[in-house]
C-alpha cells in the first residue's frame, strides 16, 4: 500500500518541479517602435451661409459663420480619417415607397488640425483646414506608445 502512495506523490513532486522551473528565469523584452512609410495630409473646407446665422448686426453673423464652417472643416476631416456611418431605410406599400430615410453620422477626435484660411466668399464663409498625418502619428505615440516585441532575452 506503501508502494502505491508514493507514485502520486512522486508525480506531484514532478510536476511542481517543473512548473517552479518557469519562473526560475528572468526575462528582457525589447520592444520596436512601427511607424507608417508615408504620412499624407488631410485637407478640408467647410462653408456656412452669413445671411442665415441668427445675430444682431452683420459683425455678429459673420462670427458665428466663421464658427460654422470651422466646425464643417473639422466635420469633414472627421469623415476622412474615422469614415461615416450610413443608416438607410426604405418601406414599401403597395409597390409604392412610402417612406424613405437616409442619415450620417461621424464621430472621432481630430487633433493636429491647422486653420489654413478663413475668408468670405460672397455671402458665405469658408474655413481651410488641414491635417498632418505625421503629427497625429507623434501625438499618437506620445500617448500611446505602441510597440511589437523585437527581442526576448532570458537570463
Amino acid at each position: 500500500m506503501a508502494g502505491i502512495m508514493k507514485k502520486p506523490l512522486i508525480i506531484i513532486c514532478f510536476i511542481l518541479l517543473l512548473s517552479g522551473c518557469a519562473n526560475v528565469f528572468d526575462k528582457h523584452i525589447e520592444y520596436a517602435y512601427q511607424e507608417p512609410d508615408s504620412y499624407p495630409i488631410l485637407k478640408a473646407v467647410g462653408y456656412a451661409p452669413i445671411s442665415l446665422q441668427p445675430g444682431k448686426n452683420q459683425q455678429q453673423k459673420e462670427i458665428l459663420a466663421i464658427k460654422a464652417s470651422k466646425l464643417e472643416a473639422y466635420r469633414e476631416l472627421a469623415e476622412q480619417v474615422y469614415g461615416q456611418q450610413i443608416t438607410a431605410n426604405a418601406s414599401v406599400r403597395g409597390m409604392i415607397t412610402t417612406n424613405d430615410t437616409l442619415n450620417s453620422k461621424v464621430q472621432g477626435a481630430v487633433r493636429g488640425a491647422k486653420v489654413i484660411k478663413s475668408y468670405a466668399v460672397g455671402d458665405s464663409y469658408a474655413t481651410e483646414l488641414e491635417l498632418d498625418m505625421k503629427l497625429v502619428h507623434d501625438l499618437y505615440i506620445g500617448q500611446v506608445k505602441p510597440r511589437t516585441v523585437k527581442k526576448i532575452t532570458y537570463y
